[in-house]
């Protein structure tokens, strides 16, 4: 009993320690937002309750206010884009055999070794043969494609694990291929589409470097590059900026507690899978 208690204290204070380690530049972002320039070169890690300055998000919010609807746009639509392909794509990968199957899966993989960045200077070129450069059409479509690798790979397996009289019983009633996504894929995968849903979203949330390279129009930037561009290149107020900071992660904040259950329960039933 006593070696037990040994092992349960040694595993919750190393849980304690990641999670501490883990919220600490989140508390450092949110101290430094009620802050002067001059408290946080006096203090900067400190909290002083009765010298604490509100008025620094009024200042943040008007520096990238405009910048949040474009980003939750950009957000929105490429999770639901990038979802409906992969559930299409994983559900064809999943159920059925056609002759080059193995070798598309094979590239699909393949890709999946491939950093992103290499791809920036040929899909710069591309979009702008396109006339895409400056829209949110290119942003949009990008990260779609972007995002089809990881989610095909985690939803053919949950295709795959589905039984196949579940199909063979739609298919008697006449159900199409869609009705059959419609009314047992997605059901019966509800966790595992919610927490792709949610890593999807927070990755179109924090795209960087293809709006930074594609987006001119200073009112069609996303939160990430309003941010970027925010910093001053000699003076920096830090009180403002890092409350814009703060507005800009507290959707992802909000999203994750509203969601963490269906993420837990996601990836719960992945291990039970495998």
């Amino acid at each position: 009993m006593t070696q037990r208690r040994t092992t349960e204290l040694i595993k919750h204070t190393f849980v304690l320690l990641v999670l501490a380690a883990a919220f600490y530049p989140l508390y450092v972002m949110v101290s430094i937002s009620f802050k002067t320039n001059k408290q946080f070169y006096q203090n900067p890690y400190g909290v002083d309750l009765r010298e604490l300055h509100p008025e620094n998000y009024r200042e943040g919010w008007a520096t990238i206010g405009q910048s949040i609807p474009n980003t939750v746009f950009l957000a929105v639509t490429t999770t639901a884009g990038t979802l409906a392909v992969a559930v299409l794509a994983a559900y064809v990968f999943g159920r059925y055999r056609f002759p080059g199957k193995a070798f598309f899966w094979s590239a699909l993989m393949v890709l999946m070794l491939m950093p992103g960045v290499a791809n920036l200077i040929p899909l710069f070129t591309l979009l702008r043969e396109l006339n895409l450069l400056n829209t949110y059409t290119a942003l949009v479509v990008t990260g779609i494609a972007a995002g089809q690798v990881f989610n095909v790979y985690i939803l053919r397996s949950y295709v795959e694990e589905t039984p196949e009289s579940l199909f063979e019983a739609a298919e008697m009633d006449g159900a199409g291929h869609l009705r059959q996504i419609w009314e047992i894929v997605l059901p019966m995968n509800g966790s595992i589409l919610a927490t792709l849903a949610c890593l999807s979203f927070v990755g179109a949330w924090n795209n960087f470097l293809l709006p930074l390279l594609v987006l001119r129009d200073p009112g069609k930037l996303p939160a990430a590059v309003a941010l970027f561009r925010l910093e001053g290149a000699y003076v920096r107020d830090w009180g403002p900026t890092m409350a814009a900071y703060a507005i800009s992660a507290a959707p992802l904040v909000i999203l994750f507690l509203f969601t963490m259950r269906f993420f837990v329960r996601g990836v719960g039933a992945g291990a039970l899978k495998e």
